[in-house]
Parts: structure tokens; sequence; C-alpha cells
């Protein structure tokens, strides 16, 4: 590019480089901003660089002034994303199972450059935590572009679903037959990104593991099941079905010790009517019984009890039985 037709870019790379390259810890002097623009082969003088500064002020870029003389320095005092926010941001991805770890590398290299290069690096001490499970799906991000078209264009999908086995290789279900349903929404639950679509076949409402999906593509068919979608609360579909495993929906009441507060509420919401009962309370809500729905309360211990209704009080018996004998059975 000709040093003419760089000098059009003059005030698009000291934007650049005043976001890129300062912060309030490390403002610009003048003599450096004059620097980094000759090695784009643009001449530049201080007043033109004054005038550029108060264009990019007007603008909108929060350029403040440090120090005095000599030691006068600009630079970018806020911008979209505080240090803080970013910190949230990559401490998410890089925690989240959905995301492979190339994926993971890839995302927060981008969010650092919504930060100058020396908060970057804080980003970079800040976030690392080692072994921390990464699905192994790298296709996952086509399928949800692929599940969103399907969503937008009112078209089903057909993919195939799999599981691994002890190999580390995928066994698909159904024999590696097609699954052909019509996609609705997507929802994160247990760090895990699910499908929910309605089933013709079965005539119901399924959720799918994205990162168990392959070979996914829309189809030229129109999705039906609109009004099984319509009729659902996603919030309460997603407190009701533990771990996403489906079940029959059922009204049960579970007794707690007093200080079990808070996991309830992250389990089953926060709009949950919790009822005093001594030193303890009791909660009712619609609930998917299902075995992670009795893993969660055999977590709690003696601290948390099952009383009604008495089906599910069995059911519950049973759970418990059956891991015991397991154990029997193996001494």
């Amino acid at each position: 590019m000709a040093r003419s037709e760089n000098q059009k870019l003059k005030l698009l790379y000291l934007m650049d480089y005043l976001m890129q390259h300062t912060d309030e810890e490390h403002p610009a002097r003048m003599g450096e901003i004059i620097s980094e623009l000759g090695k784009r082969g643009i001449s530049a003088e201080r007043k033109s660089v004054y005038d550029d500064i108060e264009a990019l002020r007007l603008y909108g870029l929060d350029i403040e002034l440090s120090g005095s003389g000599r030691n006068t320095g600009y630079y970018v005092s806020s911008r979209d994303f505080e240090l803080p926010e970013l910190k949230l941001l990559v401490d998410a991805v890089q925690s989240s199972k959905f995301i492979t770890r190339r994926k993971t590398s890839a995302l927060i290299k981008k969010i650092e450059k919504l930060a100058s290069v020396y908060e970057a690096k804080l980003l970079e001490r800040q976030v690392y935590v080692s072994g921390r499970i990464k699905t192994m799906n790298e296709s996952i991000y086509y399928n949800v572009d692929e599940i969103h078209s399907g969503i937008s264009e009112n078209r089903k999908i057909r993919f195939r679903y799999f599981d691994y086995d002890v190999r580390r290789e995928r066994s698909y279900r159904k024999n590696g037959e097609y699954y052909l349903v019509s996609p609705f929404a997507l929802t994160w639950d247990s760090e895990n990104y699910y499908l929910i679509a309605y089933d013709s076949e079965n005539a119901e409402l399924r959720h799918y593991r994205v990162d168990k999906m392959s070979s996914i593509s829309t189809v030229d068919e129109e999705r039906d099941g609109l009004e099984a979608f319509r009729k659902v609360d996603m919030g309460e579909y997603s407190r009701k079905v533990f771990g996403m495993f489906s079940g029959r929906e059922e009204k049960v009441t579970v007794r707690f010790a007093s200080h079990l507060v808070t996991p309830v509420l992250d389990r089953l919401g926060q709009d949950v009517i919790l009822v005093p009962d001594g030193d303890g309370f009791t909660v009712t809500a619609d609930i998917a019984v299902s075995p992670q729905f009795f893993a969660w309360i055999t977590g709690f211990g003696t601290e948390a009890r099952i009383t009604a209704p008495e089906s599910v009080v069995r059911e519950m018996r049973e759970h418990i039985a059956s891991v015991a004998a397991a154990y029997s059975q193996a001494e």
C-alpha cells in the first residue's frame, strides 16, 4: 500500500494502537504514538495527532490524559468490557465441558483482544485450571449452526446419535440409523448443551446432547409438534428433568435439613415454596422421577427424605436396595 493511501487510514491505526496498547497503567506518550504511526508508513505531526485524538473522543472513545509536560500520555480509560467482566467470560469458557480444548483456546484469544495487551496477560494468568473435563466432539459448533438453521427455516433435521465405549470410540444408537426430529430449542443443563425437539414417531418432546450428535443436516420437510412445544415452560422443564434424563412427572414432597436451602434453590429454582418444619423444611415440586433424581436426594444422606407420594417413596426404597445389593454381591 502506498504511503499516501496509508495516510487515509491514520485515524483507524491510531484508534487500534490506543485500544490495544494503552490502559490506565500504560499511557502512550506523543512520541510513541508518532513512532508507531511511522512504522505503518504514516507521517504525523503533534498537532494533527491532537486533532485525531479529539475526533476519536467525539466519536465516543474514552481517551484520558495522564501526567504533564513531557510525561503526558494518552490511554483508553474504559472499554465495552471491563477486566473483571472479561475474567468472568474467560473462566466460563475455560470451565465449560461443552467447549473443546482447541475451541477454548481460540475463544480465549478472541476475548483477550477486547482488552489491552497488558490486561490480556492478566487474563492468561487468571483462568488457567488444569484437568478440566472437555468434550471430544469438535463438530459441535457446526451442529449448533445446523440446528439453528432448522429452527429458523422451520425444517426438520436428521442426525446420528452415539455414546462412547470403553475404547473411547463412538457406538451409534439404533445401529447407526438416522434420527428425524423437529428442532425447537437449545438448552444448557449440567454443563452440557441439549437440543429440545419433537419426535413425531413417538409423538413427544425429547432432548438430545448436542455433542453426541453427528452427520447432522436439515431436510426439506416442515417441522411438526409446535403445539406440544408451546405448552412447555423451558425453565420448568429444566428444573424437573434431573441431568436431562426423562421420567414420569409427579408432584413430589421432600423434607430437607434447614441448612440445605441453597442447594435446593439452585436445583429447583428461586420460586419454589419452602415450608418450615421444625429443624428443617419441606418442598413440593413437579419432578420427572428418575434414578438421577433419586441420586440427587441420596447425596444428602439422612438430611433429605421423600415423604410423598407413597409410590415415589417406594421407588426410592427399591432404588437404595438395588444399589446396596450391587455392593453386597461385590463382596
